[in-house]
């Protein structure tokens, strides 16, 4: 009688409604609850009562401290307990039935290795940078993910070959600080489920392949030549205007071009002891004779 009786339970919540499964099923969890929570409170008495009785021996079991960087986050029999992370200071835990786990806040550093990367250009290169990061929220770290700083580095690694293989090698080598920020917004946003504020993210250094750097530095001397060479066409331009306009004032007065003779004599006689003997222009005399009969 009676397994006739679990057998036709059993097909009622079977072929049953699905609110009633749905009900069912909530009513047997929160039995299930209450129960945990009835065990949970005799095991905190029971600890309590452990205390008192060993104390003053007790106290140096049950009082921890944590640093000013530090918070501690306390587990009562798997369960967080309520009131958040614990810390700066000093803290109260039950022994046998709480466990706790250190959080360091400070920033940390992190190096991430060279990552080949093809850019969107197909030209492989070695990048590497660095990422400043620290924990915001100790109990989301502890409680949300297995390891916050391991799976920060992997996930750095992963978005700096990403953001690097959407863009061309001279956007890389030219727009270093927009790429940072954008990989910093990028870690930021995927580590906030995790505890973990992203600070900083640097490119350090972008290597290149040797032959493509050689065609980089021709490529760079051709281009200083060529804007030598105009600079230089650029100057014997000038230089030939200015020596047109001298000319025409030379022409247009010829006491001018008898000026400018003696003047070439002084320069040369100045820059050395030597005599030089130089033949007077005919026109140069007639000007003077000129001149000396006027007076």
């Amino acid at each position: 009688m009676t397994t006739m009786n679990n057998t036709s339970n059993a097909v009622i919540s079977v072929n049953g409604r699905p609110d009633d499964i749905r009900k069912h099923v909530i009513g047997a969890e929160e039995r299930r609850t209450d129960d945990a929570t009835t065990c949970g409170n005799i095991l905190v008495a029971l600890s309590w009562v452990v205390v008192v009785l060993t104390m003053p021996f007790s106290l140096f079991v049950c009082f921890k401290v944590v640093q000013e960087y530090e918070r501690a986050v306390i587990f009562r029999l798997g369960r967080l307990l309520s009131g958040g992370a614990k810390g700066p200071g000093i803290f109260f835990i039950l022994p046998c039935i709480d466990c706790y786990a250190r959080v360091d806040l400070r920033t940390r550093t992190y190096d991430v290795p060279p990552q080949e990367v093809l850019t969107k250009d197909s030209v492989t290169v070695s990048v590497d940078a660095v990422v400043y990061y620290r924990v915001n929220n100790a109990t989301i770290s502890i409680a949300n993910v297995e390891n916050a700083h391991h799976s920060t580095r992997l996930l750095a690694q992963t978005t700096l070959r990403n953001t690097m293989g959407t863009r061309p090698l001279h956007e890389i080598l030219s727009e270093r600080e927009t790429i940072s920020g954008n990989m910093q917004i990028s870690l930021d946003e995927a580590t906030d489920t995790w505890g973990i504020k992203v600070e900083r993210v640097e490119i350090k250094d972008v290597r290149l392949p040797v032959q493509l750097q050689r065609a980089m530095a021709a490529e760079a001397e051709a281009a200083r030549e060529a804007r030598a060479k105009v600079i230089a066409a650029e100057g014997e331009q000038k230089a030939s205007r200015a020596l047109r306009e001298a000319s025409e004032v030379i022409g247009d007065s010829p006491a001018a071009l008898q000026l400018r003779y003696l003047q070439t004599l002084n320069t040369i006689s100045a820059e050395k002891n030597s005599t030089i003997v130089f033949p007077l222009p005919i026109d140069m005399i007639t000007y003077f004779m000129k001149a000396k009969e006027a007076l």
